[in-house]
């Protein structure tokens, strides 16, 4: 009776997980395009009120408030666009998770330091799921329905590579294969 149970689940499983497999592009393309947009309207927003930014900054003790305000205000505009059409993903992810991180730190340190004795304060933090999508794309990336994989699809072609059984000094002629050689015509 086992054996047949567990004859029944392997392939239940097996489709289970290959049908989720298949979502795995588009929930990345959903991570992306909103957190894109969120660190897109974020850093537009700051751009475009730089000098609260700053005095922010300077009440947080950072050291060069305006330069670092017009850092961050850039990365999160740009690194939400590059979110939004999947390029550079990981780099992106990387940096911006990275800024979430010092968002922590020096914004929200007392939810940062009460993530095991209180994590409902440091999940309804404001860096909290900002740093959660950037940290999706940096260790998943952008998945198949972005800029990197099409570039990617252009960048690794297969090169056709010949191993020869033994060694030998003579010549090697390749034939290319029956579909090419019928285009070259």
């Amino acid at each position: 009776m086992r054996a047949n149970l567990a004859a029944l689940a392997r392939p239940a499983y097996r489709f289970f997980s290959n049908s989720t497999n298949k979502l795995q592009s588009p929930f990345l393309l959903a991570v992306r395009l909103y957190w894109g947009w969120q660190f897109a309207q974020s850093g537009w927003g700051k751009l475009h009120n730089i000098d609260r930014v700053t005095e922010f900054f300077a009440s947080l003790n950072i050291p060069f408030p305006h330069v670092n305000a017009i850092a961050v205000s850039n990365l999160e505009f740009f690194g939400g666009i590059l979110l939004i059409l999947g390029l550079a993903s990981k780099l992106t992810g990387l940096v911006l998770t990275g800024n979430m991180l010092v968002a922590y730190i020096t914004a929200d340190r007392e939810a940062l330091g009460s993530i095991l004795s209180d994590p409902g304060k440091f999940y309804a933090a404001d860096p909290y799921t900002f740093l959660f999508a950037s940290a999706i794309v940096l260790i998943f990336g952008a998945g198949a329905l972005s800029a990197d994989a099409v570039i990617a699809r252009f960048v690794n072609k297969p090169i056709v590579k010949v191993r020869m059984p033994w060694p030998t000094n003579a010549p090697v002629t390749v034939e290319p294969p029956a579909e090419t050689a019928a285009l070259a015509r």
